[in-house]
């Protein structure tokens, strides 16, 4: 896993002290990693959500797995249907912690063109969601 660790860019002043745990939302649905690709989608069909949030049997977070990505692993040659998520684990896939800056987080995800950034604790407990857009005031 990757905490992103940046400088902030200009960005409004109320952006620049408020930190990610003030913007968060919900994390929305948390799964395992055991989970196949296909239950992956359906849960996510079912919440009405293009995330979700993938944790380890310790209920820590791995990964966040979107519904295109899940889609076009679906769609991939090598797909059965018993890839689990674990299996297509992004090992290195962003995070942030709840002390990042909105500007700094709103920044990173622009430049690695992220749609949602977990914030992540220090014992690796997803506490939300920061989206694209979503700290707009």
């Amino acid at each position: 896993m990757t905490l992103l660790q940046t400088l902030p860019r200009s960005a409004s002043t109320s952006a620049m002290h408020r930190t990610a745990a003030d913007a968060m939302v919900a994390a929305g649905p948390q799964v395992w990693d055991d989970m196949t690709v296909e239950v992956a989608l359906s849960v996510m069909t079912a919440a009405r959500t293009g995330h979700l949030v993938v944790c380890d049997q310790d209920g820590r977070y791995t990964d966040l797995v979107t519904r295109a990505r899940l889609t076009a692993v679906r769609n991939g040659s090598a797909y059965t249907d018993r890839v689990r998520l674990r299996d297509i684990a992004d090992v290195d896939g962003p995070f942030t912690s709840p002390l990042t800056t909105v500007a700094e987080a709103e920044h990173a995800m622009r430049h690695r063109r992220l749609a949602a950034l977990p914030v992540v604790d220090e014992e690796g407990n997803t506490l939300g969601v920061l989206a694209t857009g979503q700290w707009s005031e």
